[in-house]
């Protein structure tokens, strides 16, 4: 099957590389590799690939597998760069090559040597979302903070460098970025008071380019106040410090520890920030600004163009570091810049990524009911901001009082676990969290690298539902209005994927990858892998043949109670009560499975591929 760049298309990848990295525009443009976590620097999820369609792609069947060795939550997917597949592991964050032209013959392998103790200091399970690729090199970002370069042929150190500190609670779960001559990379530790940060090092040698802080003094989140725009008018000095009472930016969360985007016309990376710590709103007053924020950054010099606050002095724990997806789309006929964000408040946006101007603030679950909704009239003094419902407020309701109802709950409509839009359909599908929760603040002292939540929470399926604790939507981020809902028994935890061929796949905490007809949602696939799945599907080609992989490992958040061994209700946060049956279902694993057509299938014209609703596992 040939995949060949127009013109026009050729055009805009050359003028690209004069901006973005032009190894990571070149391997991304090539539709049968996947060579960056996100599929694209706009983190579409899409992949071009039409061999398996919503005729044939019930024939799917199990073409190989590969054990990681490791038994904890498997978030993230491969990377295949040319005929090279690189696999990861959680905690200890081992790096496996596999040479997919010799039934996947391990070339090299990278096992860190880190010091246990950062487990302790890990929020919510040991996941990593995956290495990056770039000018020839695999670049990790282990649990310790450690960011290390390889060699992609050999899996020779190149350089490395501490990013962080594990003795005050700084960690690592997400992948990195690599921009131009630079790599992005955040923090995670948001539950231990830790400050957040973006920092770009240097590609060469891992020197430090630029740090970029979420709160604090304006020099130090690098803002020019009369220049960074919030909702179309100037932040003004100290705008963070203004915001806090006293000191308490220095341990005020934000962290930075979700998916990066980058628009290379506009030079812009997109990221969002975390929750304010402490979790009990009553001990810190204010906007608690910048956490919970959509920034839009210079790639080159890290100075702030515009940041959108989603949920000020957040009171649930809504951590704003889900996925940027940019998109290139029409309102009212005419062609805009859009970023489309799925929050964990519940909440999906559209704004204009070169201004920064919200256009879409609606609930993508209509069980949220912690706000009436935002405010939408830019003349408004509220503009932008949410109406908080006075009797979901844990803030208003104060300490030690216990907050019954909240939807969604701290983990969101939607976590980390990334969605995906089809060009195709112009239409995102979104795994989502049908969750609500019990939240009680207490005080809580800060001190370094020890817990500063200072709440207490359960969660249970939300009210008047299908009984499940998920769904998985497709939305349309133009009208802001689900167009159709699958509901699942448990949390979709797993990144999507969509393709040409007019299907999107998915997997479950149980364990299924599914595929569903990316127009209808009819389900036309499902396969029960070996454990629950919280990694992302991705889709290349060998040899011209069309393959899925996802991987499978029980684990994150909603799989705490399975990962760490954890029995207490309110453990994990207030997950392991949530999801206790889910041990009924699945046990911990770590599995790659790689899906294919058959042979006579996977050569025959898509018209005349069998239709047949074959759903096994």
């Amino acid at each position: 099957m040939k995949h060949l760049l127009n013109s026009a298309a050729i055009a805009l990848l050359l003028t690209g590389a004069s901006y973005a990295n032009e190894s990571v525009l070149t391997e991304t443009g090539k539709p049968g590799q996947w060579a960056i976590q996100t599929g694209d620097y706009a983190n579409t999820r899409y992949s071009k690939l039409d061999q398996i369609t919503k005729d044939n792609v019930g024939d799917l069947r199990v073409a190989w597998t590969f054990s990681t060795g490791v038994l904890r939550g498997h978030e993230g997917s491969p990377l295949v760069i040319g005929d090279v597949m690189y696999v990861h592991t959680p905690f200890p964050n081992n790096i496996f090559a596999l040479d997919l032209t010799d039934d996947g013959k391990i070339l090299w392998s990278y096992q860190p040597q880190q010091d246990p103790e950062v487990i302790a200091v890990m929020c919510c399970d040991t996941v990593y979302r995956g290495v990056a690729y770039a000018d020839g090199m695999i670049l990790s970002h282990q649990a310790d903070t450690t960011l290390v370069a390889l060699d992609a042929k050999t899996g020779e150190e190149k350089w490395k460098v501490v990013t962080g500190d594990p003795a005050i609670g700084e960690t690592n779960t997400a992948t990195v970025l690599p921009v131009k001559d630079k790599v992005i990379v955040g923090v995670s530790g948001g539950e231990y008071g830790v400050r957040g940060r973006v920092t770009a090092y240097n590609l060469a040698d891992g020197s430090e380019a630029w740090k970029a802080y979420s709160t604090g003094p304006d020099e130090e989140m690098l803002v020019d106040p009369e220049n960074t725009m919030h909702l179309g008018k100037p932040i003004g000095a100290d705008s963070s410090l203004n915001s806090w009472e006293g000191d308490q930016w220095k341990i005020g969360g934000g962290t930075t520890w979700g998916w990066y985007s980058y628009d290379p016309d506009l030079n812009l990376i997109y990221y969002g920030t975390g929750n304010p710590s402490t979790w009990n709103p009553s001990q810190r007053p204010g906007d608690n600004k910048w956490s919970m924020t959509i920034m839009a950054r210079d790639a080159d010099t890290g100075m702030a163009k515009w940041f959108y606050q989603m949920t000020p002095h957040d009171e649930w724990d809504y951590d704003g570091v889900n996925e940027m997806i940019l998109t290139d789309q029409e309102i009212d006929g005419t062609p805009r810049k859009l970023l489309t964000h799925f929050d964990r408040n519940g909440l999906g946006y559209t704004l204009d990524r070169e201004t920064g101007e919200l256009l879409v603030a609606e609930k993508y679950d209509p069980t949220v009911n912690w706000t009436t909704g935002v405010d939408m009239d830019p003349n408004s003094d509220t503009y932008g901001r949410p109406a908080v419902v006075a009797e979901y407020s844990t803030a208003q309701n104060g300490e030690d009082t216990n907050t019954t109802g909240v939807c969604p709950a701290a983990l969101g409509s939607k976590d980390q676990q990334p969605a995906a839009y089809s060009p195709d359909t112009q239409l995102f599908y979104v795994p989502t969290n049908h969750v609500c929760m019990d939240y009680e603040p207490f005080r809580v002292a800060y001190t370094a690298g020890q817990p500063y939540v200072g709440a207490t929470l359960s969660m249970y399926p939300a009210p008047d539902s299908h009984g499940g604790m998920g769904n998985f939507i497709a939305w349309d981020n133009i009208n802001g209005e689900i167009k159709w809902s699958l509901p699942e028994q448990f949390s979709v935890w797993s990144g999507a994927l969509a393709t040409a061929g007019g299907v999107v796949f998915y997997g479950t905490l149980e364990g299924y990858l599914k595929a569903v007809d990316a127009e209808t949602g009819d389900e036309l696939y499902k396969f029960k892998t070996p454990s629950g799945i919280i990694g992302n599907v991705m889709t290349y080609e060998l040899n011209g043949k069309q393959y899925v992989g996802v991987l499978s490992g029980v684990g994150g958040w909603a799989g705490i109670g399975l990962a760490a061994g954890l029995t207490n209700p309110n453990d994990g946060l207030g997950a392991v009560g949530g999801y206790a049956s889910l041990s009924d279902y699945t046990q911990l694993g770590g599995q790659l499975t790689v899906f294919e057509l058959p042979g006579d299938v996977a050569s025959a014209p898509a018209e005349a591929a069998p239709a047949e609703d074959a759903s096994s596992g």
